[in-house]
Parts: C-alpha cells; sequence; structure tokens
C-alpha cells in the first residue's frame, strides 16, 4: 500500500526532525536565554519565538496529520498500540507546548523572569523525552511494515 508507506516515510521524517529541534533548544538554546542579559532579553526572546514557530508550527502539522492518518489507514500486519501510544506522546506534547511552554515563553516576552527561565527548561524535559519515545515508535513501525511488507 503506496499511501501507507508514504504516510510512515512522512510520519517517521517529521518525528525525527522534531526531535533534533526539540533536542537543540532543550540541551543548548533554553539554557542559554540565561546569558542574553537583561537589557535585551524581551526583544531576543519575541525573536525566538516568531522564528521558532516558522519551524516547529510546519513540522508539528505535517507530523499530527501523518500520525492521525497512520491510524485511520492502517494495514493489519501493523500493530495499532505503537500508533495509539504515539498519538497519545502528541496530545502530551501538544497540551505542553499550549498549556505549559507558550504561557511561559508568554511571561518571559516582557523580560527576563528566572523562575519562568528555570520551568521553561525543567518543563520542557517533558516535551523532549515524548518526541524520544515517539521517534523509537517511528522506527518501530518503519521497521515492522518493512519486514510485512517483504
Amino acid at each position: 500500500m503506496l499511501a501507507y508507506k508514504t504516510l510512515l516515510l512522512v510520519h517517521f521524517a517529521a518525528t525525527w526532525a522534531m526531535l533534533g529541534v526539540i533536542l537543540i533548544v532543550q540541551v543548548v538554546h533554553y539554557p542559554l536565554f540565561a546569558q542574553v542579559g537583561s537589557s535585551t532579553f524581551a526583544e531576543y526572546e519575541a525573536l525566538h519565538t516568531s522564528r521558532i514557530t516558522w519551524v516547529v508550527a510546519p513540522l508539528m502539522l505535517i507530523e499530527l496529520a501523518a500520525a492521525v492518518g497512520l491510524a485511520v489507514v492502517r494495514p493489519p500486519e501493523v500493530p495499532s498500540v505503537p500508533i495509539w501510544a504515539g498519538l497519545i506522546l502528541l496530545a502530551i506534547i501538544w497540551a505542553s507546548t499550549a498549556f505549559i511552554q507558550v504561557p511561559l515563553h508568554n511571561k518571559l516576552i516582557s523580560g527576563f523572569d528566572s523562575a519562568a527561565h528555570s520551568r521553561l527548561v525543567a518543563t520542557n524535559w517533558l516535551r523532549t523525552g515524548a518526541w524520544g519515545v515517539r521517534g523509537l515508535i517511528a522506527m518501530l513501525l518503519v521497521w515492522r511494515y518493512s519486514n510485512a511488507a517483504a
């Protein structure tokens, strides 16, 4: 089934792209917020927020569409558990983004706040871990489908 194979590859690519982005943001970018300096931080945060959106929004939407597509057109040889686990992880990622990370970024736009910054770094590990597990699930799905199709 060509459509499913295409969805698997799009899903794999979007998930791994987001895993790369979130790892760079979590390990490099967010910790460096504390080094920007208070006089320029508000402008820096506003630029970060607007620019990162252009990178992550399309990838997150593609990943979501592909993950839903995998669940809708799943062939019988592909197990449903990893697909649904991946969707649950996406729900956690999206909820964390909307209800934790975005409000913290909105607070930081007013200026550097060490408590908000610490909370941003700490809570973002949830998304980092969830995308890490999603990356493993995406690999498992590609591997499982390749072996079933062979």
